[in-house]
């Protein structure tokens, strides 16, 4: 695979699908379709945040393929099919009157051939790449090269039972990964369904108590989000918003927390202020917001996260 130019890049692995979404309001309506898929949606969001990023994922040479392809174009997205190539998978997204939603899979993940993480600024894993067999296995493997070539890993469960029933191996595929990782993202619904009998603050301190010592970052839906990374700590509130939706808010989070660290080349987690934490979790909150209200998995762009281009060093002067 052609990987001239990663030393620059951000890849994210994983699937890319289309939903076919079904509102509670109009039972008989005709679904619509998007291109999603929590990896779609970060490479996406990372790359109208100006992130030069490439997507390594399964997505076939049929209109719904085709849909994919030109929506990864339009937003800046270097797409790389895996072998072997099928039938674009889909999503049934069942959205409820308060704008969740509910899911059914029509997907395979069975890679058998992925990009050499080495060079690369930075990998992204997690959702069904990252629990469904037998392509997680090769997602492990992928995130212990990186590890072994020193380049960062992020990590987002975006947990699915009804593809990865086995919670129990799901769970053991995760902590694998974490050992590894310098980025963790998961929403307190993917903490209750892995840890159900441990609090959520102490699910957050084990995994900040990592090998690496990842930042960890855990959504909370409404009532916002909780950032760590050693001692520190920092709570961003979730903005007010019209809620059209909620498809693909966590995935915004996920992408505008990336395209923080990377932007100001704070991957590391070492020599932080005290505003760089709460800086890092406005700006998520935020771009999560933003998606919120509109419809379907559209991450903001850019010119849409202003705090993006002042980082955290105007916020610490200015708060």
């Amino acid at each position: 695979m052609d990987d001239r130019g990663a030393e620059r890049r951000v890849l994210v692995v994983g699937e890319a699908l289309v939903d076919l979404r079904h509102h509670a309001a109009e039972p008989s309506a005709q679904p619509s379709e998007h291109p999603g898929g929590s990896p779609l949606n970060i490479a996406v969001g990372l790359a109208r945040l100006g992130v030069p990023t490439t997507l390594a994922a399964q997505v076939g040479d049929d209109p719904r393929g085709q849909t994919i392809t030109g929506h990864l174009t339009a937003s800046g997205v270097d797409l790389v099919r895996v072998p072997p190539h099928r039938a674009t998978a889909t999503a049934t997204a069942h959205v409820r009157p308060d704008g969740s939603a509910a899911y059914d899979f029509d997907v395979g993940w069975d890679p058998v051939r992925l990009p050499d993480p080495a060079g690369y600024r930075l990998v992204h894993v997690g959702s069904i790449g990252a629990s469904l067999q037998p392509g997680a296995s090769a997602v492990l493997e992928l995130v212990r090269s990186a590890g072994s070539a020193a380049v960062p890993v992020s990590i987002d469960p975006n947990v699915r039972p009804a593809i990865a029933p086995v919670v129990d191996a799901t769970r053991e595929l995760l902590e694998e990964m974490v050992a590894v990782a310098s980025v963790v993202k998961l929403s307190d619904e993917d903490a209750a369904v892995l840890w159900p009998a441990e609090p959520l603050d102490s699910v957050q301190a084990a995994l900040a108590a990592s090998p690496r010592g990842p930042l960890v970052a855990v959504t909370r839906g409404g009532a916002g989000a909780t950032l760590t990374i050693g001692s520190q700590r920092a709570c961003a509130a979730a903005p007010l918003v019209d809620v059209v939706d909620t498809i693909g808010a966590g995935d915004s989070f996920m992408s505008a927390l990336l395209a923080g660290l990377v932007s100001r080349d704070l991957l590391d987690g070492r020599s932080w202020h005290d505003g760089v934490l709460d800086w890092l979790g406005e700006l998520a909150a935020d771009a999560a917001a933003i998606t919120c209200a509109r419809a379907g998995a559209d991450p903001p762009w850019q010119s849409e996260l202003p705090s993006l281009a002042t980082g955290p060093d105007h916020r610490h002067r200015t708060a």
